[in-house]
């Protein structure tokens, strides 16, 4: 087994970079067709979710493979392969089955325990069997992750230690809330008809909202979900079809938005937003510099703050507090000021916010900063401001939760006076801090059995075909002696003729039992690779006979993959 996984996740990468990787299905499909053209890769399968892109393959060549699927990911990426690298994850072999087991758990998800990754396993196999790209590792791998994953969440509590992402995003709109008590009575704007917003739109209608409404590019898709939730008897909810262009129109009714698309642009602005607000409570939400009398809210930061080492939060409502001086600077290190330098140049920071002395004076200080960081080592003081209070942002009178990748709802919209939004990237904030139940371990070691007795399984399932071939060569050694003898006793009769034949089949079973047995017990065990090629050698066997076996045994496992994944 040579396996290899070349991936990046909420945990490898920030959400900006998940954002701009993420795949769409065409580019799933070619990327898989592009795998297995590769040299190093026999066969290929990709799990693409809202938080992971991880290309598996068979490969021959482990270096090679890596840097064939890291280019492959950042070619249908579109993001560059420098770029990508620094948030790439690698794993081989055993550590790449302990991995896909992990995540069949849900142990990698962001929020633990979610079981909706075993169905975006399941479509993954799918995907992988109906372009041809999964063999016989690839539908080993996947269909035992899937039954790993069921056997986690049967035989442990690993529900209780997390929730899907549209129950623990709804939990985290709420506020502390019950979500039941939360949502009753409201009206619900769901975008999107998938597997997520389907998820979404039975939850809400569980939970007691009193409408759900679905808006849908596919107008046919919106009413087909609309009528499911309208039709269940275990709810008493509204529903209803929109076109998707009638979600401005539906945003001034709606309460609570969830939005799961596939598109690749934003599906709401923050001034679509802000509209819909004002529109309700006459108040202006859009944060004023030039006229702070208005009460409104501030910003949430200084601008974008991607790639810039500082925590600006501590710091953004000092008034005249530049983060670009001595103040925000202190304490650092010379190569963290080098990049809060580059920072800088690259002109990210709003500088009406960011201070009024004026970027040649900043320059000069951080240049001056940077020779002192050089020759002592690190800025010897780190000041912060003091926090100052500043306005009270008002109740919330729209709650948005955007589980899309890349992002469907602007998030400036996090800037609004009566907005709450959460999305993936506060999903993977608040998940950090969530306790871990004792289940999460009972879960692990699970993991750790099912990758010791996968690897066995498919260590002795490589020296199958030798042992195979080893079996039929001695039925063709005793069928030839058999042809011989009667050839030297042609008035054999038929009585002693099955006989003899008998008694020279048992003593060759005899003969090969032990040691076939004995050598497929040694394979499974870690390095028993080479007991195929020792018994190939000892017993001269034909390569072609035992490739032979292999191509048949593959065939086998191709009328099984046509019944589809498990």
């Amino acid at each position: 087994m040579s396996l290899l996984v070349v991936g990046l996740s909420h945990r490898s990468a920030p959400v900006s970079v998940l954002e701009r990787a993420s795949l769409s299905a065409d580019a799933q499909l070619k990327l898989l067709q592009d795998t297995v053209a590769a040299e190093p890769a026999a066969e290929a399968a990709v799990l693409a979710t809202c938080n992971r892109i991880e290309l598996y393959a068979d490969v021959d060549k482990f270096h090679a493979g890596v840097a064939e699927l890291s280019t492959l990911l950042a070619q249908h990426s579109g993001v560059g392969l420098e770029e990508l690298t620094p948030y790439l994850y690698v794993h081989y072999e055993d550590r790449a089955v302990h991995h896909l087991f992990s995540v069949a758990c849900g142990l990698d998800s962001m929020v633990v325990g979610e079981g909706q990754i075993l169905g975006q396993l399941k479509d993954s196999l799918a995907r992988a069997q109906e372009l041809h790209t999964a063999g016989r590792l690839m539908n080993d791998l996947f269909q035992q992750g899937l039954r790993v994953g069921k056997r986690a969440h049967s035989e442990t509590g690993i529900d209780r230690a997390g929730q899907s992402l549209v129950t623990f995003g709804l939990e985290q709109l709420a506020a502390g809330a019950e979500v039941r008590d939360w949502v009753r009575g409201r009206r619900a704007l769901v975008i999107g008809a998938g597997s997520m917003s389907s998820l979404a739109a039975a939850t809400l209608a569980r939970a007691g909202v009193a409408e759900v409404v679905v808006a849908n590019r596919t107008f046919d898709r919106a009413e087909r979900l609309a009528r499911i939730l309208g039709e269940d008897e275990n709810t008493d909810v509204a529903a209803r079809a929109v076109p998707i262009e009638s979600v401005p129109a539906e945003l001034t009714r709606a309460d609570v938005v969830v939005s799961c698309t596939g598109a690749t642009g934003l599906v709401l602005t923050a001034e679509a937003i802000a509209a819909a607000v004002e529109g309700r409570t006459g108040e202006p939400v859009v944060f004023d510099e030039e006229n702070p009398a208005v009460r409104t809210l501030p910003p949430t930061s200084l601008g974008t703050d991607e790639g810039c080492p500082l925590d600006v939060s501590a710091v953004q409502q000092q008034p005249g507090f530049s983060v670009m001086g001595e103040a925000a600077v202190a304490g650092m290190d010379a190569a963290t000021l080098e990049q809060h330098a580059a920072w800088v140049d690259n002109a990210t920071v709003d500088r009406r916010t960011a201070g009024r002395r004026g970027p040649e004076a900043d320059a000069e200080l951080i240049a001056a900063l940077a020779a002192t960081a050089a020759t002592v080592g690190r800025i010897p003081e780190r000041r912060r401001p003091e926090p100052v209070a500043g306005p009270v942002r008002p109740e919330p009178v729209l709650f948005l939760l955007d589980l899309a990748m890349p992002r469907d709802l602007d998030a400036a919209a996090h800037r609004l006076a009566g907005v709450r939004l959460i999305d993936i990237e506060s999903l993977a904030e608040a998940s950090a801090d969530a306790p871990m139940a004792a289940d999460v371990d009972l879960v692990r070691r699970i993991v750790a059995d099912e990758v010791a007795a996968f690897g066995a399984a498919q260590r002795a399932a490589h020296i199958t075909p030798t042992v195979v071939a080893l079996r039929s060569m001695a039925a063709d050694v005793v069928a030839n002696e058999i042809a011989r003898l009667e050839g030297r006793l042609p008035g054999l009769d038929d009585k002693h003729r099955a006989e003899i034949t008998q008694t020279v089949k048992r003593v060759v079973d005899k003969l090969l039992h032990a040691p076939t047995v004995r050598v497929k017990q040694l394979a499974a065990e870690p390095g028993g690779a080479g007991y195929a090629d020792a018994l190939r050698t000892l017993f001269d066997l034909d390569q072609e006979a035992v490739a032979a076996v292999s191509r048949a045994e593959d065939s086998t496992e191709k009328n099984a993959e046509n019944r589809g994944p498990a």
